[in-house]
């Protein structure tokens, strides 16, 4: 090949590449942004819309958000996990624990009587999951971690006021190990996810539910209980669930690296944290949307709370042994997951 003709070849191939180069840099993404709150929800309003606002800010516009409130997207709250696996839907926000006994791994942080603030635990979580839970979420990214403000009980016929008073009660629990907690403390647990639950409530399909002051006026769940029962502050909550943003891997690996960046930016640890703050400073919100209806509190004393730590206490073992039959040192993850709590809690 003579000189002019490699020159000409080279002209050319660089032209490719910077025609290529300016193509990708160019790239418009829409993101199906897919999660269970209403509108009005704390998480939608403060997580979800400023997030895709961001970062539609910081591309320009070319990569932005196509948000799917209330499920509007289609599935249950318990498909999001393979919705957002599979590329259904490119991000999603969800409780892997609306898949009982899938993400065990996770549950660590939702042992009962395991954690006070959301913001701690969330920032304690995202460590864990780095070290130990990534693997549970394969084709999927994730992109925080968090838990929820202190949980609860609320019924509507029954106060209750001491461990006896759960027995004959059909209470909603969230997750697996909030399941094993009700049933530990006398309750018949019905599991389900937040949306049905004041329906359920109204029908007399369940007596009580679990849950945190955030999602309390969202879905108006003050007006379909009448008692709520809040354990002794200086003790750890009752019980959390744990929640997750979640991206599917190859929409993230897709991305032209600016806009990975920008992903990368708004997610991981910081952001975990953050959004565990959010929690925390919704649990007054919630809890003057029950004392404005007139509700009746009710706080369980030091002593009786202990009896019911002293109940649920089996469920870490239980826990522990099934680490272990999979092979995972359920012990020392137990152990790290108290001892991150502690770090931040500092």
């Amino acid at each position: 090949m003579n000189f002019k003709k490699r020159l000409t070849t080279g002209a050319a191939l660089m032209a490719m590449a910077l025609a290529s180069s300016v193509s990708a840099q160019a790239q418009e993404v829409t993101l199906k942004v897919h999660h269970m709150w209403p509108t009005v929800a704390m998480g939608h309003q403060r997580l979800v819309v400023p997030w895709c606002e961001t970062i539609a800010k910081e591309s320009n516009n070319r990569m932005r958000c196509q948000i799917l409130p209330a499920m509007t997207g289609g599935g249950t709250p318990a498909q999001l996990v393979d919705r957002v696996k599979d590329g259904v839907d490119d991000v999603v926000l969800t409780l892997p624990g609306y898949t009982p006994g899938r993400f065990p791994i996770m549950e660590a942080f939702e042992l009962p009587f395991m954690t006070n603030t959301a913001e701690v635990a969330s920032a304690a979580a995202w460590d864990y999951m780095v070290k130990y839970g990534a693997k549970e979420f394969t084709g999927s990214k994730i992109l925080a971690t968090w838990v929820h403000d202190e949980g609860f009980v609320s019924t509507s016929n029954k106060a209750i006021k001491t461990m006896d008073d759960f027995r004959g009660l059909k209470i909603r629990a969230a997750s697996r190990q909030s399941t094993k907690l009700l049933a530990k403390l006398g309750a018949t647990p019905v599991g389900m996810p937040i949306p049905p639950v004041a329906d359920a409530m109204t029908k007399g399909t369940i007596d009580g539910f679990l849950t945190a002051w955030e999602i309390i006026p969202s879905f108006k769940l003050h007006e379909v209980s009448k008692f709520h029962t809040e354990i002794e502050a200086s003790r750890p909550s009752m019980f959390t669930a744990g929640f997750v943003m979640a991206m599917n891997q190859a929409k993230y690996d897709s991305l032209p690296a600016d806009l990975k960046s920008i992903i990368d930016k708004h997610s991981g640890a910081t952001m975990s944290r953050t959004i565990g703050r959010y929690w925390d400073e919704s649990t007054a919100v919630g809890r003057k949307a029950a004392q404005d209806r007139g509700n009746t509190f009710n706080k369980i004393s030091a002593a009786e709370t202990d009896r019911w730590i002293q109940a649920s206490a089996p469920l870490y073992d239980e826990w522990v042994a099934e680490m272990d039959k999979r092979g995972l040192p359920g012990k020392q993850m137990l152990q790290d997951a108290k001892d991150l709590i502690k770090k931040y809690n500092r």
